[in-house]
């Protein structure tokens, strides 16, 4: 039995998020890392404070670990619900041993030793010195590129407690890559809050462009994709750079969150219905380009006409996938005030788009019949013991979903590694597929 201090993180929200939670991780090696909570010695929730469902999240799992754990145990509450309420919660939670932020990743083993709550003033953003463990997986990992963000949209709280766009220095990100390239990682999800506005606030007028034309020059990335596009800092040369990079998939993450062009106005997108759909329909057009968004339901403002013409924009168009968000009313937003749709409404609406996203997302896997594809064998799928799971590598680790494998052609398998594989049928919603010998 090993005597070393066993550690539980739950890391809740965003794969932003994730990466702090890695930073600690990274900060507290000699911890051991345990599944059980009930024997942990330390317990870290990373939490999300963005809309109300990840708050009450955050709040029952942090209530929960601490009825089942043990004595002198030390529970932990980090991140965004903490910094966006810390007063209220300091004075609410008795439980908690220690409460930090979005600022301290970085010094949660000093926090810990002397068992002190903080709150920094300034946002954390990990470096390539931040010596993160990366999890759940031997060959993919997330960079962040920047905290924070310039936007004001109507709905959104994360300005108001991460402040302004901070970006990274590029020849952080560029290093950071080449370090996780020599431990074996190939595939790269580069993240933030509004990754096309990377570098505005260092006087870079196509930052993203540039970081694409960097990383492609770092030897030993296979492959890189950006998520979190926003409309308004979108330009017509960064699909294009996208599009014809040796290395970055061509997939386009733009939440545009309406298409109404009144709706855009209330929400505070300050991006026309005009624009959205030129620049969407600029990435539809590229080989190969998967496209995903995401959508609100039931933002106040929003009339049955406006949602009818959501829809049928929805279902025109045909994005690869989409999620919908059913409308949370935030504090600190200025949608706050504005009268609200009722939640019966907003519940239904939600639904009827949930089913359209349904309907692009089978549209979508039924054009994949028939191809090849290079995928990356990620283990045994949950499915069944005998089928594995596989990701072609232009889909985003865990919010695209798999591809069965149901035939190995008799090859060697090794979880993390790249297969040739023809797609042979969609059972139900999910594709099937044959290795390449």
């Amino acid at each position: 039995m090993s005597n070393r201090k066993k550690l539980h993180l739950v890391s809740l929200g965003c794969t932003k998020n994730l990466v702090d939670s890695e930073v600690m991780l990274g900060r507290l090696k000699e911890y051991e890392i345990t599944d059980d909570n009930t024997i942990a010695d330390v317990i870290i929730v990373n939490t999300c404070g963005f809309i109300d469902a990840a708050k009450e999240e955050s709040i029952n799992t942090v209530l929960n670990l601490h009825d089942e754990r043990k004595e002198n145990s030390i529970l932990v509450m980090s991140g965004c619900l903490t910094e966006r309420y810390r007063e209220e919660l300091q004075a609410d939670m008795p439980e908690i041993d220690i409460f930090t932020g979005v600022g301290d990743y970085e010094k949660i083993d000093e926090l810990i030793a002397s068992k002190q709550s903080t709150f920094s003033p300034e946002v954390y953003l990990a470096t390539e010195a931040s010596g993160r463990v990366i999890t759940g997986s031997n060959y993919h990992a997330y960079i962040k590129i920047a905290e924070g963000c310039n936007q004001a949209c109507s709905f959104c709280a994360i300005p108001s407690f991460k402040g302004k766009l901070h970006s990274r220095s590029l020849s952080s990100i560029v290093k950071e890559v080449e370090m996780l390239v020599k431990d074996g990682y190939y595939d790269f999800s580069f993240i933030s809050q509004d990754s096309s506005s990377y570098g505005r606030d260092m006087k870079m007028s196509d930052g993203l462009i540039e970081l694409v034309k960097a990383v492609e020059t770092v030897e030993g990335v296979t492959s890189a994709r950006i998520l979190y596009l926003y409309p308004s800092t979108t330009t017509f040369e960064l699909i294009d750079t996208i599009a014809d990079s040796t290395v970055f998939q061509t997939y386009y993450d733009m939440p545009i969150q309406h298409i109404d062009n009144p709706m855009l106005k209330t929400m505070k997108r300050g991006f026309g219905e005009r624009q959205t759909i030129a620049l969407l329909a600029h990435m539809k057009s590229k080989p190969n380009a998967f496209l995903r968004t995401s959508l609100i339901a039931g933002h106040p403002g929003e009339g049955e006409m406006s949602f009818e013409k959501l829809c049928d924009f929805m279902k025109d168009f045909e994005f690869d996938r989409f999620n919908t968000f059913h409308y949370s009313n935030e504090e600190t937003t200025s949608a706050y005030t504005l009268t609200q749709v009722p939640q019966e409404t907003i519940d239904e609406r939600a639904n009827i788009l949930g089913q359209i996203a349904e309907e692009n997302t089978k549209a979508s896997l039924k054009k994949m019949i028939g191809q090849t594809l290079t995928v990356v064998i990620d283990g045994e799928s949950d499915e069944h013991e005998y089928l594995l799971s596989a990701r072609p590598l232009n889909w985003a680790v865990d919010i695209d979903g798999e591809i069965l494998i149901n035939d190995t052609s008799e090859l060697k398998v090794e979880y993390g590694k790249l297969y040739e594989a023809k797609v042979t049928e969609l059972a139900g919603s999910q594709l099937l597929a044959t290795l390449l010998p």
